[in-house]
């Protein structure tokens, strides 16, 4: 018995073992195949762990190599300090930090040497209290400055390095006899570090963010025209439900959700940005403000469209007949608001310019009219001959249906909402179009009085399809 109690005690410890053997390999072999997916998603990442690979593998060539480390001496680790925290993904962003740091650095170096010389000049006894105020004043002042908008935008991180660098050498050259040697070898090793990551930023597989900030704008653009076209489209199906079984096509719907969360990365790319040298398209003065101001457009169109998406999945549904009359209006203005958001994506991804763009804001305004006079003769329609879906809720008089008020308020607001966001795409289009005159976008090729002869043609057979109707 106390054999048989033996073995199975060390067979249950057997299997706990192997069970926490085996949950731990699962564990990790399902984080390799998260981390191999993301790798091979987006392959300029491993690329960039690459490149900050090979640059604190240069850097430390300084405190390996005898002859180097004799130049620079013990201070190189300032300069693998320099590669490990200036180091960033785009080439904007390592010369934001890089050149900050270098500035910060040799300012307050050159301040804290000053210091110190007045403050050795004074004698001993006035000494410490010389050293010590400038410390108050100029770090109080650093600390506020980054409190300035404009300075903490460009300068933030300059601020922060002046204010360490200014501390450390007031209070080291106290202390140490060789202050202005100590000095000299920290700005040197500074400028080491921060020229080896400029050099491996911008030459191995650059990142830019001018490049990056402009992909996020244009395919924002058209993930917000997808999502417009494709929400109206699907709630005018037909069934009076949005459908939403097909993931890929849920995920367009909900396009419009990237344009609306995208400010944070606008402002951080468009202030990185403004650091770079001219790069393929884009010169050194490229209006990058101006991207700001198209991302705000977008947002505010955004803004209505999820108020258009929230309007549509509402639980009152409209009535069949009334829904079949506004379709064909409601469908023809979110396909004209999709064309022009489409053509300015081909705008700024080509970087010329369209002469296609004001005949097809033309045509979404007439929509705008055709559907706005239709909702003016929506009381003409609010007695269905036929009946309504809900008997319950509608009141019968001569075999005629009066269709309640609160059945109708989805449609007024889904009309509203969709000439709203007509006016604020075109405050999209006067974004795109300052940013192709300020850029100097290509001019356009096109023959624009053939097409605007053909499109007026086709709004007067528009516009007398709808007298017609009236």
């Amino acid at each position: 018995m106390a054999n048989e109690k033996e073995c199975g005690s060390v067979h249950g410890v057997y299997s706990r073992l192997q069970s926490l053997i085996a949950s731990f390999l699962s564990k990790n072999w399902r984080f390799l195949e998260k981390a191999w997916k993301l790798g091979a998603s987006e392959p300029r990442k491993v690329i960039h762990c690459l490149k900050v690979g090979v640059a604190l593998s240069l850097v430390s060539l300084f405190y390996y190599m005898r002859p180097l480390y004799d130049g620079v001496g013990g201070t190189a680790m300032w300069a693998v300090m320099t590669v490990v925290v200036v180091f960033e993904y785009t080439v904007g962003a390592t010369l934001y930090k890089c050149i900050n740091r270098a500035t910060g650095t040799f300012l307050a170096g050159s301040l804290g040497i000053g210091v110190h010389w007045v403050a050795s000049q004074s004698g001993e006894k006035f000494e410490p209290i010389i050293a010590g105020i400038p410390v108050f004043l100029l770090a109080s002042a650093a600390t506020f400055s980054r409190f300035i908008p404009s300075i903490k935008a460009r300068f933030d991180y300059g601020a922060m390095i002046f204010i360490l660098t200014f501390s450390l050498v007031s209070v080291a050259g106290y202390r140490v006899e060789k202050l202005f040697e100590m000095a000299h070898n920290r700005v040197s090793t500074i400028v080491l570090g921060t020229s080896i990551c400029i050099c491996t930023s911008m030459l191995i597989c650059p990142v830019w963010a001018g490049n990056e900030l402009h992909l996020l704008i244009y395919r924002n653009m058209e993930k917000l025209a997808d999502s417009l076209e494709g929400c109206v489209a699907e709630y005018f199906n037909g069934d009076g439900t949005v459908k939403t079984s097909d993931d890929d096509f849920s995920k367009k719907l909900q396009g419009y959700k990237f344009a609306l969360n995208s400010k944070a990365s606008e402002e951080s790319m468009a202030n990185f940005a403004r650091w770079e040298p001219a790069h393929g398209p884009f010169n050194f003065r490229h209006p990058w403000k101006q991207y700001l101001k198209i991302g705000a457009a977008m947002r505010n169109c955004s803004c209505c469209v999820e108020s258009l998406s929230s309007c549509i999945n509402s639980e009152i549904q409209i009535p069949e007949f009334l829904k079949k009359n506004f379709s064909e209006g409601c469908m023809r203005l979110s396909a004209h608001c999709s064309k022009v958001l489409k053509e300015l994506v081909v705008t700024m991804k080509t970087m010329t310019k369209s002469s296609t763009t004001d005949l097809l804001v033309e045509e979404m305004n007439f929509s705008v009219q055709e559907l706005q006079n239709a909702l003016k003769a929506l009381p003409n329609q609010l007695i269905s001959p036929h009946g309504s879906a809900n008997d319950a809720k509608v009141e019968t008089t001569s075999k005629q249906v009066i269709v309640p008020v609160i059945e109708i308020v989805p449609l007024a607001t889904t009309i509203s909402l969709l000439s709203e966001i007509a006016a604020r795409i075109e405050g999209i289009v006067d974004a795109v179009e300052d940013l192709a005159d300020l850029a100097e976008f290509k001019p356009a090729t096109d023959n624009k009085p053939e097409q605007s002869q053909c499109v007026m043609d086709k709004t007067d057979d528009e516009t007398m399809k709808v007298l017609q109707k009236v």
